[in-house]
């Protein structure tokens, strides 16, 4: 495995927990794994892969970070293809040839994509020795993002019921594990590994929404050099930040799904090449980019729950330095997400989000630790009194 891992990764040595999953994905067996934003989950199944003799299908929910992964193998000469809108016919055409002579390794499809009867029909007659579920949390009712199309996977264990299994998320309660297993119907014998929630190089802070954009251009200017990442709840918003930043000497793009998908790509791409200092995107960005040297995430508009606001923040500081997680609150914000949840038709999943949100709310307003909250959230205990990196904590000091 390291052979592998040095030739076609450049790494020394594997991160925490990485060359134990690896171990059990080797050996056939069904495997969760419950790792931070920036400890090496995509490994985890891409390293197999170059073991394996077939085909790893992996299914991802965002363009974005299809192609980042995709763009990324490649560059490491590892022969990997997605499938999903953005391609033309052509191009669907070309990879499916390919993934039938067995040229790819890794082949990445949106769920939507591979439940389609044309698909499943396609994919049945294709040696496959893998299937990896990234984002695992979104098959869950009770996760944060939550995605109908996740609930048939499991209907690709029936397909395939003796190819192992590798669902991955950062972001799990209890109770979203549960579900992730029941769901994806991992075998008997499965392996669930789990690691640390913390981000000790992550700083939290949380501050009263009033005068947030002189807030935000003043903390950046002291940041001439610095990449980072503006969370806004609607387009309006990020179209409205992102001017605010151009006016004021900021060179920032927009990410929101009502940009055409080539400009999309091409914002994405400046800031991953550093070409801007500053990307300004709805929730649906943050699954997408993959950049080591972010060193601030901050959320203009209050996110829908906890566990997106951990995966959020988790895009900043992979590199392992210092970072700041900077979140504006009001209770306007709150009563805006009350509004939407109302009028939700399916009043079991009203009922789970307005819990997320009576949580996040807790998080944002009470006045003890916030690393210790956010842990305690995941089940893990912070074994400090004050993490000394919070806004609360540091008021204390």
């Amino acid at each position: 495995m390291k052979t592998l891992l040095k030739q076609h990764f450049g790494f020394e040595q594997f991160l925490p927990l990485q060359e134990e999953i690896i171990r059990d994905v080797i050996a056939g067996k069904d495997v969760l794994a419950l790792l931070p934003t920036g400890a090496g989950k995509s490994l985890c199944f891409q390293l197999p892969a170059l073991h394996f003799p077939g085909l790893t299908l992996v299914v991802s929910p965002l363009i974005a970070l299809m192609k980042d992964q995709v763009n990324a193998l490649k560059e490491k000469g590892i022969p990997a293809a997605y499938l999903n809108s953005s391609l033309s016919a052509r191009q669907d055409a070309d990879i499916r040839d390919d993934v039938a002579q067995g040229v790819i390794k890794l082949l990445y499809v949106a769920p939507e994509r591979l439940m389609k009867d044309h698909f499943l029909d396609f994919i049945k007659t294709i040696p496959i020795s893998l299937i990896a579920v990234d984002e695992a949390h979104c098959i869950s009712e009770w996760g944060h993002d939550f995605r109908p199309d996740y609930r048939s996977l499991g209907y690709i264990r029936e397909v395939f019921p003796d190819v192992p299994m590798i669902a991955l998320t950062a972001t799990a309660t209890e109770k979203v594990r549960k579900d992730i297993i029941r769901q994806l119907a991992l075998k008997d014998g499965y392996a669930m590994h789990q690691g640390s929630f913390n981000r000790p190089n992550l700083y939290y802070f949380i501050y009263p929404k009033k005068g947030a954009y002189h807030h935000i251009i003043t903390y950046i200017q002291t940041l001439p050099s610095a990449s980072g990442i503006i969370y806004c709840h609607s387009r309006k918003s990020t179209e409205l930040m992102t001017e605010y930043l151009n006016e004021n000497g900021v060179p920032a793009l927009s990410y929101h799904a009502g940009l055409p998908q080539k400009v999309r790509t091409e914002n994405q791409e400046r800031f991953q090449k550093g070409e801007v200092q500053v990307i300004v995107a709805t929730i649906a960005f943050g699954m997408g980019i993959d950049k080591s040297d972010v060193r601030f995430v901050i959320h203009y508009d209050l996110p829908k729950n906890l566990e997106g606001y951990y995966q959020e923040t988790g895009r900043a500081g992979r590199d392992g330095k210092h970072a700041d997680c900077i979140l504006f609150f009001s209770e306007g914000d709150r009563i805006k997400h009350e509004f939407f949840i109302n009028q939700m038709e399916s009043e079991v999943r009203a009922q789970a989000l307005r819990a997320h949100l009576d949580t996040l709310v807790t998080f944002c307003t009470a006045r003890h630790c916030r690393r210790a909250m956010l842990l305690r959230y995941f089940g893990e205990t912070y074994p400090y009194s004050s993490c000394g990196s919070c806004d609360v904590c540091i008021a204390k000091f």
